[in-house]
């Protein structure tokens, strides 16, 4: 994947980008966050991503957040359309014992969250992001081999052209170094649906 293709969406004040690895530092008060529950809002992340018209595809990409150490301290992958329309997926930073794997999905200004909790120990977390038209799937893979579906969703705003690529954020008074590797751009490996036909 030429990492020369990417842009940024709020470039933060400190980041590498070298063949095969992106570091970035992340600030203090960053996150992505619309309305939903806690009614706040927050759209100030740091966002670095490539644009594609391609229907059919996969973005994987192995994360190493071994810095991170304060709550919600966060960095994975991401589809930023615009402030009330994106998607990401990520594992947040809780405490010493569990943290959250989880994905947030933002269709026309209201986040949800899904989560699942595993162990503080667990440091690096390899994602996948598939297309299908305007429907999306992540995945992801403790190995970078075997990847588990963490949701299927749809993007209203979807259906065009897209930006997807990577972030990483600090939601409160914290920062730390988030590494991205071993990024690829593939054919997508989200096989159609087989089973019950459409109504």
């Amino acid at each position: 994947m030429d990492v020369n293709s990417l842009q940024w969406t709020r470039q933060p004040k400190v980041y590498s980008i070298q063949p095969g690895r992106i570091e970035i530092t992340t600030e203090p008060g960053t996150d992505l966050w619309q309305r939903t529950y806690y009614h706040f809002r927050n759209d100030n992340a740091p966002v670095l991503q490539m644009e594609t018209e391609e229907k059919y595809f996969s973005f994987t990409v192995k994360t190493d957040y071994t810095d991170s150490g304060h709550r919600f301290d966060q960095c994975g992958i991401v589809m930023y359309l615009d402030t009330d329309n994106w998607l990401k997926a990520s594992v947040e930073f809780e405490n010493e014992k569990f943290q959250h794997l989880g994905s947030v999905v933002t269709n026309h200004g209201y986040s949800d969250w899904a989560t699942t909790a595993i162990p503080a120990d667990v440091k690096t977390m390899w994602y996948r992001f598939s297309r299908r038209e305007d429907d999306y799937c992540i995945e992801c893979s403790a190995d970078g081999v075997t990847f588990t579906q963490m949701r299927v969703c749809h993007m209203w705003e979807g259906a065009g052209k897209v930006r997807f690529g990577i972030y990483a954020c600090s939601p409160e008074d914290s920062s730390f170094k988030a590494v991205f590797t071993d990024m690829a751009l593939t054919d997508c490996v989200w096989q159609a649906h087989d089973g019950q036909q459409p109504d």
